[in-house]
């Protein structure tokens, strides 16, 4: 069973978020900047998230600076984005009993705290 993290260490949410669930333990934690998320990753998330812009973060300051809030983005644009720079996924990503947790939303954490029944 995969019990996998993607995050940045640099950001306090991600810190904080990992810190409420007891470091989430037994889970494989990958530092997106350090360690680039592949394309095989990128898959497995978009199969079960259901699409790249749910794992696409329009938070990141190059959506604003790029103008991409001014385009039509498609899935494959999304996708490509999330590769080129880590700062557009949408974090923390958790893949947790085959089920994905995308975000920082109190909704998001909730539901996460209930998989792991904490």
């Amino acid at each position: 069973m995969m019990k996998k993290i993607y995050h940045l260490s640099s950001c306090d949410t991600n810190r904080r978020i990992i810190s409420r669930l007891d470091g989430l333990k037994g889970f494989d934690k990958q530092e997106i900047k350090t360690v680039p998320i592949t394309n095989a990753q990128i898959e497995e998330m978009k199969n079960l998230a259901g699409s790249y812009e749910a794992l696409f973060s329009r938070r990141a300051l190059k959506y604003k600076t790029m103008n991409l809030k001014d385009k039509i983005l498609k899935e494959k644009d999304y996708k490509s984005f999330i590769l080129s720079e880590y700062t557009f996924l949408k974090r923390p990503v958790i893949i947790c009993n085959q089920k994905i947790f995308i975000g920082n939303a109190e909704s998001v954490i909730s539901a996460l705290e209930k998989e792991l029944k904490v």
